[in-house]
């Protein structure tokens, strides 16, 4: 009898509007007595005569989530388990001079899709997280009602996760069997692929989100136009993918000059060695936006903060290009010279980041509600108002702001598995900078805001109070 289904009369104020869902009414004994079992055996026994009665096989056969949920599991389980065994097979059956330096350059190709897709998994976690503490994320960075959630995030995320991996366990097999060919057509078909995703001009594939990106991206290589959040917060993100966007330039480069499957790029004098130029050029570019977007905010506002932001991003430029003359100067100069002048700019670089990210980019006041939850859940007891939660946040934000200033060295190029793990760490610095920097900017909104309405408060008292008649 509870949940079960009541025929409404038609006067009666419950009806639903045609196309909506159907309502469900929890009965009790004591509200409609013997006259609602009366009307309900009616009901099913004009439901039979009708022939309405809901077949019962329809619902019996759809799965249910939980069970569906498990099964993607195990099938993902199993294919991470079968790319794991494939790829280290293959491996084993290089030679051993031979296996790192096939290891570094496959690295090289499949390194940068396998950090994006990090990073977009913890932008998933990032817009959940808003969610669930209701930060309205969607009104700072002017997106539309289609806009990303953190599920369909995830999801883009678990099909990169698939695609990458698989791509390169290929690229190992086809290479260890001889089929060279067949091997550098892998990571090509992958970058082709990731292209023409992105840049697809017809409704598929969440366009508005990916013209949005675009749009935005265009904003940041070319500040002609005054600087919103969006811009400068994608243009922070760049900066700590700057390692990412030298290896895309690396393997283009090499694809382009046909150059995949070999192992050229560890020759000095190669196009796309190691020693070329374009590494610390594209290196430095994310840091030169955000530099040139700093110097068109001061000509808008013409707040002095907007220099000091921009003399924070130019202290990375030294420490780029002194630690790429170690390739091109010789090794006593290196020492003598160019390498404490290094040392001091890496260490200048760092303490400014940190203070800046403390001092500005968070305020340390809006570590107030970013992991209090509109809802009750199990991280507000752990994370809010914890006092580990601040030296957790502070201390490991100086550390890798110190360890990402020593990866833009030239000491660790060639020592990929490092830098893949301190990039991996850069990123999760950037993931944990995020709640802060737009926790600080919604709770700066949102006083604004008030600060407004008391100012229009304030202007209608005033004018009642003028307008006013004595009776």
């Amino acid at each position: 009898m509870f949940g079960g289904a009541v025929s409404i009369p038609n006067n009666s104020p419950h009806l639903r509007k045609s196309g909506s869902r159907p309502v469900v009414f929890d009965i009790g004994t004591g509200d409609l007595g013997n006259s609602s079992e009366e009307d309900f055996s009616h009901s099913l026994e004009s439901d039979e005569m009708k022939g309405g009665a809901i077949p019962l096989n329809s619902v019996a056969i759809t799965p249910s989530p939980l069970l569906l949920w498990r099964f993607k599991v195990l099938l993902f389980i199993i294919w991470g388990f079968c790319c794991c065994k494939i790829g280290w097979d293959s491996v084993m059956r290089m030679s051993v001079d031979l296996r790192d330096l096939f290891l570094y350059e496959a690295f090289l190709y499949y390194n940068p899709f396998l950090l994006v897709t990090m990073m977009v998994w913890l932008w998933g976690i990032n817009l959940w997280v808003f969610a669930q503490a209701n930060v309205g994320y969607a009104k700072m960075f002017d997106l539309d009602q289609s806009h990303l959630t953190h599920r369909e995030i995830w999801k883009c995320a678990t099909w990169m996760t698939i695609i990458v991996p698989t791509s390169m366990t290929a690229y190992l097999y086809l290479y260890s069997h001889g089929e060279v060919s067949l091997a550098a057509s892998q990571p090509v078909l992958l970058y082709a692929a990731a292209a023409m995703t992105l840049i697809f001009p017809f409704d598929i594939f969440y366009l508005s989100s990916r013209f949005f990106l675009l749009r935005t991206v265009w904003r940041i290589v070319f500040p002609l136009q005054a600087i919103s959040f969006a811009d400068f917060f994608l243009a922070d993100i760049f900066t700590s993918m700057s390692k990412v966007f030298s290896d895309l330039e690396r393997s283009v480069c090499r694809m382009v000059h046909r150059q995949v499957a070999t192992i050229a790029w560890f020759e000095a004098d190669s196009v796309c060695g190691s020693h070329a130029v374009a590494i610390p050029i594209v290196l430095v570019l994310p840091y030169i936006f955000r530099f040139f977007q700093c110097l068109r905010q001061y000509r808008d506002t013409r707040e002095k903060t907007a220099l000091l932001n921009a003399l924070k991003y130019s202290t990375a430029v030294p420490v780029i290009f002194l630690s790429a003359l170690k390739y091109h100067v010789i090794p006593e100069k290196w020492t003598n010279i160019y390498r404490p002048l290094w040392l001091f700019s890496s260490v200048l670089n760092s303490l400014y980041s940190f203070y800046w990210d403390i001092t500005r980019d968070w305020d340390l006041s809006c570590f107030t509600r970013i992991f209090k939850f509109t809802k009750p859940h199990i991280l507000t007891h752990i994370l809010y108002g914890r006092k580990w939660v601040y030296l957790w946040v502070v201390g490991s934000n100086l550390i890798l702001r110190c360890t990402w200033t020593y990866k833009l060295s030239a000491h660790l190029r060639h020592n990929y598995i490092t830098l893949f793990a301190i990039t991996a760490l850069e990123m999760l610095r950037r993931f944990q900078w995020v709640f802060f920097r737009v926790e600080n900017e919604w709770n700066k909104t949102n006083s604004k805001a008030n600060i407004q309405l008391v100012d229009n408060s304030e202007e209608e008292q005033i004018l009642l109070n003028n307008n006013g008649h004595n009776v």
